[in-house]
């Protein structure tokens, strides 16, 4: 069977069992793809390639100037694959078995201050009630504070924030119920500001030409999906930190739902609670915050301990 259908059998099943999002599917699609033109060149396939062949792949990734954390990455893919091929008698075997990923350290997300967060908040709200500035302006900005509020409130993955139903918007519940990877739902509570901003911002996109295209969803947008895309999010909060005056290279979607997870530890929140809120299946993903917990013990320490001015 050909390479590219062996892949698509596997991308298959990832959907189908895993309930893989179209975004993991892609990037796996992407990887594996590279791998097969490699193995092309090698004159072999995916039912041929042996553990040198492998080797020789990620030799040649690394030649190519990609970060071990890349590199990782694609040998992740690559071995999955031939499981999937050993496990469904493509091939007899699995030549992934005896080979080590590329040494790396795991880095500490980035995150912004408390301090930083309001000031990108505050500098997103400012102007929406000036009823002497364009209503256009006005809609903008509302909807990029109620992105703010909401991603900063309930810590979502970007892609599950600019998939928001309105129905959203317009529940009495002090909650919302977000279906996450692999089609898992959990509860993330939701604060007044979230709850006001998103309330804000329906009442003007129920304003002026807005009004006359109804749409599922809370943030609509001309895009194939029919709403808002996280690349252009994750532009207006570029723009959003310069107006703030924050570095734009420290600011995103993503780096503000760390942002999230570390401001309640250092509030005291328990790992496990701040595992579910985020939607991560295993408390190992949620253990790069551990550096915030060791912070806080140390200061508990120096600040109650009855012997800490000690010498």
């Amino acid at each position: 069977m050909r390479d590219d259908r062996l892949i698509a059998l596997y991308l298959d099943m990832l959907a189908a069992e895993r309930g893989a999002s179209a975004n993991t599917l892609a990037a796996y699609g992407r990887d594996l793809e590279d791998y097969t033109t490699f193995l092309a060149a090698a004159g072999t396939g995916l039912t041929d390639a042996d553990a040198a062949t492998v080797r020789a792949y990620l030799q040649d990734v690394h030649a190519r100037g990609f970060k071990a954390s890349s590199a990782a990455r694609r040998l992740s893919a690559v071995r999955q694959l031939h499981k999937f091929l050993y496990a469904e008698g493509y091939r007899g075997d699995d030549p992934t078995g005896a080979i080590e990923g590329p040494k790396q350290g795991r880095p500490l997300p980035k995150v912004l201050s408390v301090a930083e967060v309001d000031r990108l908040i505050a500098t997103a709200h400012e102007g929406i009630d000036d009823e002497k500035r364009p209503l256009r302006e006005r809609r903008r900005a509302a909807r990029l504070a109620c992105l703010l509020e909401l991603i900063y409130a309930t810590g979502l993955r970007v892609s599950e924030l600019v998939s928001l139903p309105v129905a959203a918007a317009r529940t009495k519940e002090r909650f919302l119920l977000v279906k996450g990877k692999g089609g898992k739902e959990r509860l993330v509570p939701l604060t007044e500001a979230a709850r006001r901003a998103m309330r804000t911002w329906l009442d003007l996109a129920a304003t002026g030409e807005a009004a006359d295209r109804p749409s599922p969803w809370l943030f609509p947008a001309d895009s194939e999906s029919g709403h808002l895309t996280r690349q252009a999010f994750a532009r207006e909060l570029k723009d959003l930190a310069i107006a703030a005056g924050l570095d734009p290279a420290r600011v995103s979607p993503h780096v503000l739902r760390h942002a999230f997870a570390s401001h309640l530890l250092q509030n005291g929140a328990d790992l496990r609670i701040v595992q579910e809120l985020l939607g991560h299946a295993d408390i190992a993903t949620t253990q790069i915050y551990t550096h915030v917990l060791d912070e806080r013990l140390k200061a508990m320490v120096r600040d109650l301990h009855p012997l800490a001015d000690e010498g």
